[in-house]
């Protein structure tokens, strides 16, 4: 069996963690020398989310010159989210209504986005379900289209129920200001520049959504909301009145692999840097830069959106009491059977190291007594009995050495002491065989 010698395993701990620590070391530092490249997947130009992740990007570069952002105009919430579930994207801007796939993160909510319909001034159509076989300005692809699906199934109203009219948001516009289009629908938050200059022609007016809290209990992404009167025009007003209306967030994920400095970074940009993103956007766009006051910490406890990115929750979680202080009475109790176990281990070894010590002495004194035996024999038959008893001495520590009951070391010392024996008695055997002159 092999033998246990615990000095040796003691070094060999040591030197293993101490690998272990130079190589987390060497990969710490590479980690943090290394440029991160993020590819944010961010919408339209001219929508919100892509001027925020402009501004976003800005200040991430600022403050942290080792990540780079590469901004990517895209069609809108679908593509994003496809562009992060493939890889092509380790961040994307989206609706909260559009189930994410399973490698999307959330990072943060941005700002809150309103479904906001509208129809010419002078059309007779009042309500969601005189649209029935209308044409509605919307692409086919997209969150948004997905969303405007939801809410006419609350109504009992199917895809085949209308005729859709453009490819993009922009040729949606232009086929409802040309009149090819009896209605237009919008996620946007309130305010959009877009659908301020469709208000600004004064040939539209807004429709109502209602039944948010109803539609919640199927969408628990839904929430209830109003387009406020005025909120597009003072003078007259537009809307005339309060609308009801569904809101849903517009939010920040990052795909499960994406780097958790980088992530935690982009995090601490968005809450803790706002009046530089701020201004970072355009003055004229006041609406959006205030849209900035409404991003936050996703709150996760409804379990309708995906977990916090792991450098996401290492930003928000950087107040909290480390796990040493929040469990402080635990730790100690640990620590302190630790110490009482390492004490008792540490005089276990003592009491060994004194064991085999006694041992090792005891097989020392035996051989120089041997010695001095040898040294005084007047016949070589005395001689060969002596010798005997060395080999017997050798055998019994052999036997010890390999139980633990002797150090290697102490019976490499006994070993040199023997030798010592073993040529005294070839010595004297020497002697004895040389006659004595006459």
């Amino acid at each position: 069996m092999p033998r246990l010698d615990l000095n040796k395993a003691v070094l060999a701990a040591v030197l293993v963690a101490s690998v272990c620590l130079i190589v987390g070391l060497a990969v710490a530092v590479w980690q943090s020398s290394k440029t991160q490249e993020l590819t944010l997947a961010a919408g339209a130009p001219s929508g919100e989310s892509y001027l925020i992740g402009n501004a976003l990007k800005k200040i991430v570069e600022r403050h942290y010159p080792k990540i780079h952002i590469n901004l990517l105009e895209t069609g809108g919430t679908a593509e994003n989210l496809q562009m992060l579930e493939d890889g092509r994207a380790q961040l994307a801007t989206a609706q909260a209504d559009i189930a994410p796939g399973r490698h999307a993160k959330s990072v943060a909510v941005l700002y809150d986005d309103a479904f906001q319909l509208l129809a010419p001034v002078d059309s007779p159509v009042q309500r969601i379900v005189d649209l029935r076989g209308k044409r509605i300005a919307l692409a086919q692809t997209g969150g948004q289209f997905q969303s405007f699906l939801r809410v006419a199934e609350h109504f009992g109203l199917h895809e085949t129920d209308f005729q859709f009219v453009g490819s993009t948001d922009a040729d949606a516009d232009t086929a409802f200001l040309s009149g090819h289009a009896d209605a237009i629908f919008r996620v946007r938050a309130i305010g959009n520049p877009s659908i301020r200059r469709l208000v600004q022609t004064g040939k539209v007016r807004f429709l109502p959504i209602e039944h948010a809290s109803a539609m919640k209990i199927n969408h628990p992404a839904f929430e209830p909301a109003v387009v406020p009167e005025g909120a597009y025009m003072g003078n007259p007003p537009v809307p005339a009145q309060d609308l009801p209306t569904v809101a849903v967030h517009r939010t920040l994920l990052a795909r499960d692999t994406a780097n958790e400095t980088a992530i935690r970074a982009v995090a601490e940009a968005l809450i803790e840097r706002r009046q530089e993103l701020m201004q970072e956007i355009p003055a004229q766009l006041t609406e959006v830069r205030l849209l900035l006051v409404q991003t936050r910490q996703p709150d996760l406890r409804a379990g309708t959106g995906p977990a916090l990115h792991a450098g996401a929750r290492d930003f928000y979680e950087k107040d909290k009491p480390s796990f040493l202080l929040a469990h402080a009475d635990y730790v100690g109790l640990v620590m302190t059977v630790a110490l009482m176990v390492g004490s008792w281990l540490w005089e276990l070894k003592r009491w060994i190291e004194r064991q085999q010590k006694n041992t090792a002495d005891q097989y020392r004194n035996r051989v120089v007594t041997l010695i001095t035996a040898a040294q005084n024999v007047r016949s070589e038959h005395e001689l060969e009995g002596l010798s005997r008893d060395l080999l017997a001495v050798l055998g019994e520590a052999v036997r010890d050495l390999d139980s633990d009951k002797m150090s290697e070391e102490s019976f490499n010392s006994f070993r040199a002491i023997l030798q010592i024996a073993m040529e005294v008695a070839r010595d004297r055997r020497t002697a004895l065989s040389v006659p004595y002159p006459s």
